[in-house]
């Protein structure tokens, strides 16, 4: 005599019920297995990653943002150069040299002279 593996033993019930048409739904395919532990570091820097990619796309984009209650989106140069932040009426600001995960490294001429400017990305408020 061999032994058989995974046998499903139906009470009467299941059988009239699968007789009658009837389907039973099963909760164990929705378990997805341990639970998820979300005071663990590695939980926690995947939710960090995904922040600093979303906050990126959305610079990139040219979704507008909020510094000292001025608004001012980035424009993207021609052909995947780097481009420059706008503010709200399409003026020129500043130009961008650099964007990083977190970082926008831009400079601006003012009377004659280069004022670098360095954006956070963490920081800035997004305008949606």
């Amino acid at each position: 005599m061999s032994k058989l593996k995974n046998v499903v033993v139906l009470d009467e019930k299941m059988l009239k019920a699968i007789a009658n048409g009837e389907k039973k739904f099963d909760n164990r395919v929705n378990n997805t297995g341990r639970p998820v532990n979300k005071q663990s570091a590695r939980y926690k820097r995947l939710a960090k990653q995904a922040f600093y990619a979303d906050v990126n796309s959305k610079f990139q984009k040219g979704n507008q943002f909020k510094i000292n209650n001025s608004t001012y989106a980035y424009s993207a140069g021609k052909d995947g150069s780097l481009g420059c932040i706008v503010d709200g009426l399409g003026l020129h600001q500043c130009n961008v040299d650099y964007i990083g995960r977190t970082k926008v490294k831009c400079y601006s001429f003012t009377l004659g002279k280069k004022v670098n400017i360095e954006l956070n990305l963490k920081t800035l408020k997004f305008v949606s």
